[in-house]
């Protein structure tokens, strides 16, 4: 009995693929837009081989028009039990002038429909709240700029009982803590002729840099942690 229950302890874990869905804050991008990275890029780095992320975030997209594209229905198609499905939008959902515009209603049902397609493959669904923006007020406190819609995805998560990443709270924390002028860093700012995929510069406040990019991630990994996902168990721990 004792031999039969080691073996059961030894048993390699099952390979799972983590789908990222949602916008260019998260996407993977063209070598044209270096050093612009989307969280997602480093965020696949950081599991062990137990794991493929599959990244399929573009930028852009909204809610609605990530299903009207065809985006999700592969997605939806290929996704299976123990798999996790990483759902954030809202940068694009959020703009009325933008073509990709969804309402408050409508963003909900797209989110719901999400979730209720994934857990009917057995996959687990995560949503995030959409990431922060660079934004502060005249005398250096971060300013919200996704309220409206980072709340319905926490209403969502509450009345689903879908795990929540709440990026949005996390990141601004970040931003605030770095300041006004270090937190540049972290976002596609630069210089006149600094880079050569911008002569001109750049002056970016949503994309992030390598680093940006990084820091994003990171605050998604300890959230995995905190939330005791199974998926947790899978990411690389740092050689001592």
């Amino acid at each position: 009995m004792l031999a039969i229950t080691g073996i059961a302890f030894t048993l390699p874990q099952q390979h799972i693929t983590v789908y990222l869905i949602g916008d260019s804050t998260i996407a993977i991008k063209e070598k044209n837009t270096y050093p612009e990275t989307g969280w997602g890029m480093p965020f696949a780095n950081y599991f062990d081989t137990t794991v493929t992320v599959d990244n399929r975030a573009k930028n852009g997209r909204s809610t609605s028009t990530f299903i009207a594209e065809g985006l999700w229905k592969p997605v939806a198609e290929g996704i299976k039990a123990g798999d996790y499905l990483f759902i954030q939008f809202g940068h694009n959902d959020e703009v009325p002038t933008k073509k990709s515009y969804t309402t408050e209603a409508e963003f909900k049902k797209n989110l719901m429909r999400y979730i209720t397609q994934a857990r009917s493959k057995q996959a687990i669904p995560v949503l995030i709240t959409p990431v922060a923006r660079r934004k502060f007020d005249s005398v250096g406190h971060i300013v919200s700029t996704h309220t409206a819609y980072s709340q319905l995805v926490r209403e969502v998560a509450r009345e689903t009982k879908v795990p929540l990443i709440d990026l949005d709270a996390k990141s601004q924390q970040l931003l605030q803590q770095l300041g006004t002028e270090p937190s540049k860093l972290l976002f596609n700012h630069l210089e006149p002729g600094q880079n050569p995929n911008y002569p001109g510069g750049k002056q970016d406040d949503t994309h992030f840099s390598e680093l940006g990019a990084r820091r994003m991630a990171e605050l998604v990994l300890k959230s995995i942690s905190e939330l005791k996902l199974e998926l947790a168990n899978r990411i690389v721990k740092p050689k001592s």
